[in-house]
């Protein structure tokens, strides 16, 4: 206990020093003499509180916890496991009646019946109060002339805010010209090390920048450390850094004396005679501090703006202030001149790029159609008939053409017309059929051409209008198609959108309802209860064939379905499900565009998919487009509809209220290209205009990123120098997979030699078994073909296609055969996976990953 006793002793004393001071701060206030007894009956409560507050707090902070525990439990209390809150409370409790100092005893001892002592006191007190009042007074007004002055200071600063900037610009000069004669250049490298990502190129050159802000940015070449949110980083130093810290300094250490000096000597002698001390340069600096750090920030703002060889003109005169005032301004009206002429050419470029723009598309996306067309708009639910009704009409006419999504659809119509003594010719870009006589044509979307005339022109998925890429082709079959009827085949949300596109043209609406009802299962589905007429949906060909395997093995036969499967391929796949070969189907979402198949039931084994950017849910319409593929009348009266997860949520979207197609897209037409030319033939700058023009309300622009990543591979190459700019932009437009390096190496090997004037060189391919080489085979012969068909080399062109058949019948056979032994393995390592395992690598090999990510 010898801390508590030694704490109540420094308790007594403090409380004595603070009595002591209140008496003098009482009596000091007193014109007056009051006495002592007048003293304790005005500050009685404060004398009685002052030692219970100084002794509880002191006892309270300085005793530790454990004397604190041992206090108490002297006193006869419990204290293992009591709460701290509790322990401290009891601590102050108990010391409010140990010792106390007994104040008011010690003041009467000190000072009761004790006149002269008390009366010394008030003299002691009241000469220090007067004296500290004289001082208060004395400060007030000093600061009162420190303001004064300050003000003073303000304004010269704003009358001589270009004076003293001269002086600055002068002493900035000569800082510039040292770094350009002995300062190096420097650009970042991609070395592991940081330091050593800097390397010398050359010296600083003057030619190499007009103004200051340019020259700023340059890297000095040294690293510094700075603290940010308590961390240390460390970046490269630049020059902006450097300026900035010089132009402070300089404003601080120079233009303040230039300013100091100026002042009023009046205001400087008044300030000496009262303070009986002279206004130091530092502390005249330190009042003005905010104003030269203001000063500064403007001053290096104004450096930024000038241009070099003004600045570096300066060196070659003395300096005089006045004079280099006159350079400066003169120098401030020639740049404001050659800013205005700036600002006044840039906009007249602004407006002539308004004109030309306008000149370019003005009109060009506007709905165009003949009066004297009839359009009969098929809309409804998938698998309605929609299509079905749309093909009688055309088969009925006298010459018609059928527009088509995919190949597969232009094929299946192509055979279905024939075969029912219909002659009818098929045309895509990979492939053309002419038949005999034929006034018919069945074709893809992207192969329609506004100035052929027929009697029925069938468009089909027209809810396609609304793809940012693909969309355009629809918007122009729909606006220019030229026949006696236009029937327009999409989903039920596509309606509204046609109905203005076309506004007062004549139009007919058909709307279809579903037959077959569809009725979603309960229950999660287990891939051990697939059965005959299911249809197992996912959203990659890896899972396709995973998903293929694993029912095989378990007995099923299996059909598959997926996007890069060859349109033969997949129409014998199909072919072998409706003849009774295959019992189920694993298919992507292709199955959803526009395949009439016997499926009792739509499996989900999937409710997100990759859409080129990111992994997203399934949208309304993606999952009403596959599910309705579920039920075949005749064969299926319910359509049966499961899911492996979430059943409460894609049963809404399931059967959700469309939402209506709001937009359409657009891309550049023939027309647009032609008016285009009249001002420039270089692609590039082509892009830059399609970029700058503003979409029409209710459009919305393609991209064209396939075409421009195309583009960037033979950029100012002598394909480009040597080829007509929209003939060169058709074949950036060829409809082939440019995300693959070996076809995108065998487009620029054809181009080549087609602006050489050579043999298009023979497409080189895998001729490997595996589906992986016989599926890429496909499509580099495909590429070939489209080739060969848009440079009109038909007889070439046939024989490549009998190349192309084999390798389906390849591909088909490699499916049936060797699906079964197709595993799942990790990516990295080659472990086999669980079929149905979500991820491409093994939990070893990503924790592997993650650990070396951490370690940097």
């Amino acid at each position: 206990m010898e801390l508590l006793t030694a704490t109540h002793l420094q308790a007594i004393e403090h409380t004595k020093v603070k009595i002591f001071e209140d008496i003098d701060q009482y009596l000091g206030e007193q014109e007056i003499p009051r006495t002592y007894q007048e003293y304790i009956s005005d500050r009685k409560h404060y004398i009685e509180q002052i030692w219970v507050n100084i002794w509880l707090n002191k006892a309270t902070n300085k005793i530790s916890r454990t004397e604190k525990k041992a206090f108490l439990s002297n006193q006869g209390y419990e204290v293992e496991g009591i709460d701290r809150k509790i322990i401290n409370s009891l601590f102050r409790n108990e010391l409010r009646e140990y010792k106390p100092f007994h104040v008011l005893d010690w003041l009467n001892e000190t000072y009761l019946n004790n006149d002269s002592s008390w009366g010394q006191r008030y003299e002691y007190a009241r000469n220090h109060y007067l004296m500290k009042l004289e001082e208060e007074q004395i400060e007030e007004t000093k600061e009162s002339l420190k303001n004064q002055l300050k003000e003073q200071s303000r304004e010269l600063i704003n009358k001589n805010q270009h004076l003293y900037y001269v002086h600055l610009r002068y002493e900035m000069a000569k800082q510039l010209q040292k770094d350009f004669q002995t300062r190096k250049k420097y650009i970042e490298t991609h070395s592991y090390r940081y330091e050593d990502q800097l390397k010398q190129k050359g010296s600083l050159r003057k030619e190499d920048y007009q103004t200051i802000h340019d020259f700023l940015y340059e890297l000095t070449g040294n690293i510094e450390q700075t603290i940010y949110w308590g961390k240390n980083n460390v970046e490269y130093e630049s020059y902006y850094y450097i300026y900035e810290r010089l132009i402070n300094d300089y404003v601080f250490d120079h233009i303040s004396k230039i300013i100091y000096q100026e002042l009023s000597n009046d205001g400087m002698t008044h300030f000496e005679e009262l303070a009986n001390e002279k206004l130091t340069v530092r502390e005249y600096k330190k009042n003005m501090a905010n104003d030269l750090a203001m000063l500064a920030k403007q001053y290096f703002l104004m450096i930024q703006e000038e241009r070099i060889d003004d600045l570096l003109a300066l060196l070659t005169k003395s300096f005089d202030p006045f004079e280099h005032l006159t350079i400066f301004e003169n120098d401030l009206k020639e740049r404001e001149r050659k800013r205005a002429e700036e600002l006044a050419e840039i906009q007249r470029q602004k407006e002539e790029e308004a004109r030309i723009l306008a000149d370019i598309f003005k009109h060009e996306y506007s709905p165009s159609y003949s009066p004297s067309t009839k359009y009969i708009l098929h809309v409804g639910e998938t698998n309605t008939g929609k299509t079905f009704q749309a093909l009688q009409r055309m088969k009925e006419a006298e010459s018609g053409l059928y527009l088509a999504p995919l190949r597969l659809l232009a094929l299946e119509v192509f055979e279905k017309l024939n075969s029912e003594g219909v002659p009818c010719s098929l045309k895509t870009g990979e492939e053309e059929k002419d038949v005999n006589d034929s006034k018919h044509l069945s074709s893809t979307v992207e192969m329609f051409h506004e100035k052929d005339t027929y009697e029925v022109i069938v468009i089909d998925e027209a809810q396609m209008i609304a793809d940012k890429d693909r969309g355009f082709s629809w918007y122009k079959a729909i606006t220019k198609a030229n026949a006696k009827e236009v029937h327009i085949v999409g989903s039920k949300n596509l309606k509204k959108m046609i109905l203005q596109l076309l506004e007062d043209a004549n139009i007919e609406v058909h709307e279809y309802k579903r037959d077959i009802p569809l009725e979603v299962e309960d229950k999660p589905f287990n891939i051990k209860n697939t059965k005959k007429g299911d249809a197992l949906v996912c959203f990659s060909r890896r899972r396709v064939l995973e998903t293929a395997s694993k029912l095989q093995n378990e007995g099923h036969k299996v059909s598959l379905i997926y996007g890069s499967m060859p349109p033969e391929t997949r129409k014998k796949q199909m072919q072998q499900f409706i003849e009774g070969d295959t019992t189920t189907i694993v298919s992507t979402d292709a199955i959803g565009m526009g395949l009439n198949l016997p499926i009792q039931r739509i499996i989900f084994l999937e409710n997100d998919k990759f859409d080129g950017t990111r992994r997203r849910r399934l949208t309304s319409q993606e999952v009403k487009q596959i599910a309705g593929r579920a039920g075949r009348k005749g064969i299926y009266d319910i359509g049966k509809v499961a899911f492996t997860k979430d059943i409460k949520v894609m049963k809404r979207l399931l059967f959700d209220e469309d939402q209506p197609v709001h937009t359409f897209a657009i891309a550049p037409t023939n027309t647009v290209f032609e008016r285009f030319q009249r001002y420039s033939r270089d692609l590039q700058t082509f892009f830059d205009i399609w970029d700058k023009f503003d979409s029409p309300k209710g459009t919305k622009k393609s991209t064209l990123a396939e075409e421009r990543a195309l583009y960037e591979t033979i950029q100012d190459t002598e394909i480009e120098v040597r080829m007509p700019m929209m003939e060169l932009y058709g074949f950036l437009h060829l409809p082939f997979s440019s995300n693959e390096p070996i076809l995108v190496k065998q487009w620029k090997k054809t181009m080549y030699a087609i602006v050489n004037g050579q043999d298009l060189p023979d497409p080189v391919y895998n001729k490997s078994d595996t589906l992986e080489d016989l599926e890429l085979s496909y499509k580099v012969i495909g590429l070939h073909l489209l080739f060969l068909y848009r440079l009109e080399q038909r007889t070439e062109a046939t024989y490549w296609e009998r190349i192309r058949e084999g390798l389906t019948d390849e591909i088909h056979e490699n499916l049936k055969s060797n699906v079964k032994t197709y595993t799942k393995t990790c990516k990295q390592c080659g472990k086999q996976l669980p079929w149905d395992y979500d991820f491409q690598i093994c939990g070893n090999c990503y924790y592997r990953r993650v650990k070396k990510r951490q370690q940097g």
